[in-house]
């Protein structure tokens, strides 16, 4: 059976020796001392390792079962997700006015990293729940935000959205979902949604449904489009459900991994439904939802990644295949460990390099959006909007690549279901599509994000950079190893960004290149994160620390890194500065 130990003291450097959260000046921050915050990431990893972590192989191969419409999750699920909501895990950041802990978001993405690692699919229940939190608290009447929110942060019910339909998914202007007033507030919600993770299940008393629907009469395409807050059970001004609403689970989709969620195709037939914010606005309020899932989804990337690496270097070290080619380092066995060879710690590397760099982008992004939120700071909202479509992207097309290459280091029994392996790449797989499919995240990227508010926010990016770069030119062992490959990077990134500028008449030629300079950005990003871990590790060893292993192993794999994975950004310059003629060449007839 697969192992999964949580990360604790990585999680632990990444907040403070990284971003120093106890010294930020935003509200909350001033709580998070090394003790506050120990506590709480050593009791997630506990839970992690010790709950949840059991149940992700029980999930995989019992799947959720549908009988006479009713969705039973798998064994153990529902006392898990008990033990979840009375840790009060589901409410951490959540507004304590509807019975949250009010604590700052980069804590919730802390301790949802274990969570993740160790049973993605389960913990889809919570997580959805959170967003469709997020949009009522954001978009919601008071009215709304009093009837629902309490019993959605406890998750005594859970929250889904509702976007795709079977003929569209990205072009949501073409559902065909309607809203047909009531006369009393209300309305009449009739269509079809598709891929509603966690739209039927047994764990909670009520499930709230999030709808994009078009209310008749309205604008045609994405302009026409409301969002509806759709409950399962009619809920009394009491707070005690009432009737069985008109929306029921048609079937659970058979998919390629995340067995354990239950992802349904709903049907709603004139079911009552209630306006969030405005008509005709819905897209505005589902976004608010949706961008913090993205930034979830980036975490499932590396988060399975994770795992998938824990459990590559375990069986490399136990492994015996063929001897070291520099000399015998078993002599008293038949051959040495896998890791011996260089191959497979240049594929260990790859996945660890990524993983930690990954870990430090996607909680700068979370910092990034508490600044934003408590701090009302336009430049971090900016920055992290910037942000959002690289963290989703590159994070979830590496974690599946990297979920592989675990898979790669066992041979033939990483193809064997047994192992474990391949749940870890068909659960990471999914992470790539869901939230808006890794292409149009860099159709965002390039088509909008960089010149949003005049291209101020790329600009702010790059100067955080040569910023960065030259308040540490003097230090001669950062440099060599992080600030010239850095310096080389931004550069190759400018270019393109210089390259779409010069082309803005051919849209062709930008959009062909808006995936490579998605993943162009990551690289940077990962790079900048690397400068800093290493900076902030080399402080550490200067500083006395005790625990010089870690720390040396931080710098050592942050070298790699920069030396054999930020490179690939001259490659991506290259395919870019192609153009799209190549890309294009071909009439549709001929492919």
């Amino acid at each position: 059976m697969p192992i999964y130990n949580a990360p604790t003291k990585d999680i632990q450097f990444v907040l403070h020796d990284l971003l120093k959260v106890s010294e930020q000046d935003i509200e909350g921050f001033e709580d998070l001392d090394r003790d506050f915050t120990g506590a709480v990431v050593e009791e997630a990893g506990r839970i992690a390792t010790e709950v949840l972590h059991p149940l992700n192989v029980v999930g995989d191969t019992e799947g959720c079962v549908m009988e006479n419409g009713v969705v039973r999750t798998p064994t153990g699920f529902k006392e898990a997700f008990e033990q979840m909501k009375e840790g009060g895990w589901t409410a951490m950041d959540c507004d304590p006015d509807y019975g949250g802990q009010g604590l700052p978001y980069v804590m919730h993405t802390a301790a949802q990293e274990p969570f993740v690692s160790a049973n993605m699919a389960f913990n889809m229940y919570q997580g959805l729940t959170h967003g469709a939190y997020s949009a009522i608290y954001a978009h919601g009447s008071d009215e709304q935000k009093q009837k629902y929110l309490p019993k959605m942060v406890s998750c005594e019910w859970t929250g889904t959205m509702n976007l795709t339909e079977p003929h569209c998914g990205t072009d949501l202007g073409l559902m065909r979902t309607k809203a047909v007033p009531n006369g009393d507030g209300s309305y009449k919600i009739s269509g079809q949604k598709i891929f509603i993770s966690a739209g039927e299940h047994d764990m909670a008393d009520n499930i709230i449904h999030l709808v994009l629907a078009k209310i008749q009469g309205g604008p045609e395409g994405i302009k026409g489009v409301s969002l509806f807050i759709v409950p399962k059970f009619m809920v009394n001004d009491d707070g005690s459900l009432g009737a069985r609403n008109g929306v029921a689970c048609g079937k659970i989709e058979e998919k390629m991994g995340i067995h354990g969620n239950s992802t349904c195709v709903m049907n709603y037939d004139e079911a009552t439904g209630f306006l969030v914010g405005e008509e005709h606005k819905g897209m505005r309020a589902m976004f608010t939802m949706m961008n913090e899932a993205r930034l979830g989804v980036g975490l499932q990337g590396y988060a399975q990644a994770e795992s998938a690496y824990q459990n590559a270097v375990a069986y490399a070290n136990d492994r015996l295949q063929g001897r070291d080619v520099t000399g015998v380092k078993n002599p008293d066995g038949p051959a040495d460990p896998l890791i011996v060879h260089p191959d497979i710690r240049r594929n260990l590397m790859d996945q660890k390099s990524f993983v930690e760099g990954a870990r430090a982008f996607t909680f700068w992004g979370a910092y990034l959006i508490d600044r934003a939120h408590k701090n009302q700071d336009a430049d971090a909202d900016g920055l992290i909007s910037l942000m959002t479509p690289v963290i989703k992207g590159f994070l979830t097309d590496k974690g599946f690549e990297y979920a592989t290459a675990a898979q790669q280091v066992y041979g033939g029994h990483g193809y064997i279901e047994e192992w474990g392996m391949s749940q870890y790449a068909r659960d990471a797989r999914i992470a790539m599509i869901y939230e808006g499919a890794n292409g149009i995240q860099a159709l965002d990227l390039v088509g909008r994000k960089l010149a949003q508010d005049g291209g101020k926010h790329v600009m702010a990016f790059f100067e955080m950079v040569k910023t960065f770069i030259k308040e540490n030119e003097g230090n001669e062992a950062l440099k060599k190893d992080f600030l010239e490959p850095l310096k080389a990077a931004s550069k190759d990134l400018q270019a393109a960004g210089m390259y779409f500028m010069q082309n803005a008449t051919k849209p062709n030629n930008a959009l062909s290149g808006s995936y490579d300079f998605m993943h162009m950005m990551g690289h940077v990003c990962l790079g900048l994160m690397w400068a800093r871990m290493a900076k902030a590790a080399m402080e550490a060893l200067e500083g006395g620390a005790s625990d010089t292993e870690f720390y040396e192993t931080k710098i050592a794999t942050g070298r790699y890194y920069m030396a054999r994975q930020l490179p690939a950004t001259s490659m991506h310059l290259s395919r870019i500065n192609t153009g799209g003629d190549t890309v294009m060449a071909l009439e549709a007839a001929n492919f």
